[in-house]
């Protein structure tokens, strides 16, 4: 597979404007590597140097926010936090191997399904009438089986986890804002396994990956400023929006 192609200086500002965009969309409601995915193919990255090199640069930020957090962290039925924590990272490791013993030809023609598939996730999540939640308790078996497929899917690609966990969690019995700092720490360690491996690839482009960090770490801050000043559906909205339309775009590639 040839290497990443070297990016133009306006380009890498492109990257890092996308980076802020999702820094900012993250922060308000979710969903920003729906921007940083779309801006590093069109800068010419493959599908899978796209997919790794977004997984990377949106680490630091990813991090920051499920750090703040952590206090709010909670056992899930029957399962510790830290056996959450474990299976977490384990899941990611499987997927991101699985990951880079991807052809890139494959990986292109499942990205649109993948696409799909996490922009209806982000679409259920975001618009649902009611929050999950089940006053009954899971078995440990299916805890431990669905939260190492959510892993593994994470480490691979990871477009939806949030949501998917946030269900999975408060069907288990969390309280939502329980659930939102469990799944935000469980993501974390998801993507750092993956990061970990994805940082030894070639096809990494690594200008690309500072320039989206760099805006990643702006746009969060931005964030915090508009998350009481702009409506979180209008972002929502805007996210699902693009997802569908790169989801079209994707297929007819």
């Amino acid at each position: 597979m040839p290497p990443v192609p070297p990016l133009e200086i306006s380009v890498v500002l492109m990257i890092a404007a996308a980076g802020f965009f999702a820094g900012v969309q993250n922060a308000l409601a979710g969903g920003g590597s729906f921007i940083t995915f779309p801006a590093l193919l069109l800068a010419g990255l493959n599908p899978l140097a796209a997919n790794m090199t977004s997984t990377i640069a949106m680490f630091p930020s990813q991090t920051t926010s499920a750090v703040a957090g952590r206090k709010l962290t909670a056992d899930v039925g029957p399962l510790t936090f830290r056996q959450m924590f474990a299976i977490s990272v384990a899941g990611g490791v499987v997927g991101a191997l699985l990951l880079l013993n991807t052809p890139a030809s494959f990986f292109a023609r499942l990205v649109p399904w993948l696409v799909l598939f996490a922009t209806s996730m982000f679409a259920w999540g975001s618009f649902r009438r009611q929050p999950l939640h089940a006053a009954g308790s899971v078995p440990r078996w299916a805890l431990v089986l669905v939260q190492s497929c959510i892993a593994v899917y994470g480490g691979y690609f990871g477009g939806g986890i949030g949501f998917l966990m946030l269900a999975a969690l408060t069907i288990a019995g969390q309280q939502v804002r329980a659930a939102t700092a469990t799944k935000n720490m469980l993501a974390m360690a998801m993507n750092a396994a993956a990061t970990v491996i994805f940082a030894t690839s070639h096809l990494i482009s690594w200008p690309a990956a500072l320039a989206l960090c760099a805006g990643g770490i702006a746009g969060g801050l931005c964030g915090a400023w508009l998350i009481h000043r702009l409506p979180e559906k209008v972002m929502r909205t805007f996210v699902v929006l693009v997802g569908a339309t790169l989801t079209v775009w994707m297929f007819m590639r």
